[in-house]
């Protein structure tokens, strides 16, 4: 009861939010339910003038919905599905994850860009946007201004992603009697799942191939959503070994993602469940709940953001974002053409 008296009003508005940008982004599947979601959420911000009895609740969908939604994300991984049909692009995937780390690590330092935002475009850029974000920004301990700004960036080359890589793909000569180039290639090149699809289903459409270039490029993103796991451990072994280096007493599980774990056993069970013979079908509504609360709490970290500052300190990151991107296509491209799927 009191956790209704105090949380219950901040939840309910995050949640009123969440479903017309749900319904949205279902209409406008490029831009995706989350960034509707982050678009109401600060224009809202901007009229709400007491926020005393919505604060603590919008605080908690920010967090611990999140983290809730991330393992909720676990259900929706085949292990070994996507190990057996991931093979063929998982070097393409581990060298895409690397450039685009180690370019937003550079780039960061040389363009003097916060820590927490370069991590968080950084983990956006190389696995699988929005998702990585949301997991890795409690471990390095972003706010919600943090969050948003990094997620809008990694939303605006996602989008000019989805609307010309179909054009870019023909103009490169990718086959056209197959999806597999192209799939691959938005699996890799493409961050957020919704723009992923949306740019495979545009391939698919052009050249009549049914949804064959979107089977390919959703296993590659599942695959990508993979190193979640063990960058976000990198993560929280970096933020441990820095609270010590600045003489604080810190212990490894005051900064250890949990929920990562609990991630980690939703894809077990999902992966045992399988191989029982279990329909992946039966775990559907599962990965639709994560998908509607990574959309709940996409409104509370809107609602926490202060519009006017986010659009005077966003170009740095912006050009950190586009000098990822262009890494992971450049990346990805040279992959493809080494390997001979292009």
């Amino acid at each position: 009861m009191n956790f209704i008296r105090k949380m219950g009003k901040g939840v309910l508005l995050c949640f009123a939010i969440a479903v017309p940008s749900w319904f949205l982004g279902e209409l406008v599947p490029a831009v995706g339910a989350p960034v509707f979601g982050i678009l109401f959420g600060m224009i809202l911000a901007l009229l709400i003038k007491d926020r005393s009895t919505v604060q603590d609740g919008i605080g908690f969908v920010s967090k611990k919905v999140l983290q809730t939604a991330v393992v909720f994300l676990g259900f929706g991984l085949n292990l070994s599905v996507i190990w057996e049909t991931g093979k063929q692009s998982l070097p393409i995937i581990v060298t895409t994850i690397a450039a685009a780390l180690a370019a937003a690590y550079v780039l960061g330092k040389v363009m003097k860009i916060p820590g927490r935002i370069t991590a968080l475009v950084g983990v956006g850029s190389a696995i699988c946007g929005g998702s990585a974000i949301a997991a890795a920004a409690p471990v390095v301990k972003a706010n919600d201004e943090e969050v948003a700004q990094s997620i809008s960036v990694i939303f605006f080359f996602n989008l000019l992603a989805a609307l010309i890589f179909p054009s870019f793909g023909a103009l490169l000569g990718f086959s056209t009697e197959s999806g597999e180039a192209f799939g691959i290639f938005a699996g890799t090149a493409v961050n957020d799942t919704s723009s992923v699809t949306a740019a495979a289903s545009v391939w698919d459409s052009l050249y009549g191939l049914g949804s064959e270039t979107l089977d390919k490029a959703v296993i590659v993103k599942l695959t990508r959503t993979l190193a979640i796991i063990p960058i976000t451990l990198i993560l929280a072994l970096a933020a441990a070994r820095k609270a010590k280096a600045d003489g604080e007493n810190v212990r490894l599980k005051s900064v250890f993602p949990m929920f990562i774990l609990y991630f980690i056993a939703a894809s077990v069970v999902t992966t045992a469940a399988v191989a029982a013979g279990v329909s992946p079908d039966f775990f559907a509504p599962l990965k639709t709940v994560s998908k509607f609360l990574i959309v709940a709490a996409m409104c509370a970290i809107g609602l926490n953001t202060n519009i006017v500052k986010l659009i005077k300190t966003g170009g740095k990151p912006l050009a950190l974002g586009f000098c990822c991107w262009m890494i992971v296509t450049a990346v990805s491209l040279a992959m493809q053409r080494l390997l001979g799927i292009w």
